[in-house]
């Protein structure tokens, strides 16, 4: 088997790890909102942390497949068709991988994450300490809760 093949069959197999981290992590994302539904029967946050789920696995999937599209670019002889297509996916790609980092947290990549710890806390004067001050729950610390 040559170098060329070998690069092939990676390609390859980067595609299947990318169809099947959508395909999983779709299927895991729903059960665990059928857990929490059938747990706690509150559709509040349920929703949104569902999306979240589902958008990060589509999002791995996502960079997964322009990985292999790149390697199997690379393996074949480059050509001015060939490159352009694979610009032309990586754009697609790309665009839709912002669509849905944009979708579930509120902002672009490029954009800084709010700083929750400097923010001030309802109820609290300005200049408590903050040492007491609490930072929001993380999606573990949501589902825990609704334990």
């Amino acid at each position: 088997m040559g170098f060329l093949e070998i690069l092939e069959s990676i390609g390859k197999a980067v595609d299947v790890a990318g169809v099947a981290a959508i395909v999983l992590g779709a299927t895991l994302a729903t059960l665990i909102a059928a857990d929490a539904l059938l747990r706690t029967g509150a559709r509040d946050g349920v929703y949104h942390r569902y999306r979240r789920g589902l958008g990060r696995s589509i999002l791995l999937g996502l960079e997964l497949l322009v990985a292999a599209d790149i390697i199997r670019t690379v393996a074949v002889t480059p050509t001015f068709q060939s490159v352009g297509v694979l610009g032309v996916i990586v754009l697609i790609r790309t665009f839709l991988s912002f669509s849905l980092e944009l979708e579930i947290t509120g902002r672009w990549p490029w954009q800084k994450a709010p700083e929750t710890e400097n923010l001030p806390v309802p109820g609290r004067a300005a200049g408590s300490s903050d040492a007491t001050r609490k930072s929001a729950p993380t999606d573990d610390e949501d589902v825990a809760q609704q334990r």
